[in-house]
């Protein structure tokens, strides 16, 4: 099951589900302000990363400002209650499933969550698409030639 983790005002989660709606992908949203959110959702969501907090703190955040910790020299387990006690902490949307993580929207990328077989059909239909293009006349292009 895809989760993504949200906050009511921000424009990229909206747009993260309004995708995962128009490919009829199911998920569930997680507020990041309202729902329940376990030690152990945070665990798996650290374990998914790349480079550790680095890919999921948000640096801009009033949260990191008003903290001023060095997330690099602390215990997981600090960092844990930390982002308990802060959410907002955390970039958005966190797109996640059990192997991938997304941290904010992107159109390309948010693509790994389709499952394979869909994956591979919306390729195909990219490549014929451009294929189409490149035959079509200057004419059928508009183009304005001088």
């Amino acid at each position: 099951m895809i989760k993504i983790y949200t906050v009511a005002s921000c424009s990229s989660c909206k747009k993260a589900m309004d995708w995962m709606d128009k490919h009829e992908l199911p998920y569930q949203e997680i507020n990041l302000i309202t729902d329940p959110i376990t030690k152990e959702d945070l665990l798996e969501i650290l374990a998914l990363t790349e480079h550790g907090t680095v890919d999921i703190i948000s640096r801009r955040s009033q949260a990191y400002q008003r903290l001023n910790i060095d997330f690099e020299t602390i215990k997981l387990n600090e960092l844990v209650q930390i982002i308990e006690e802060n959410r907002t902490l955390l970039r958005r949307p966190l797109v996640v499933d059990e192997k991938r993580l997304q941290v904010g929207y992107n159109d390309d990328e948010i693509r790994k969550f389709l499952p394979r077989p869909r994956r591979k059909i919306e390729i195909e239909t990219a490549k014929k698409r451009v294929l189409d293009l490149e035959w079509q006349t200057p004419s059928d292009n508009h183009e304005i030639s001088s």
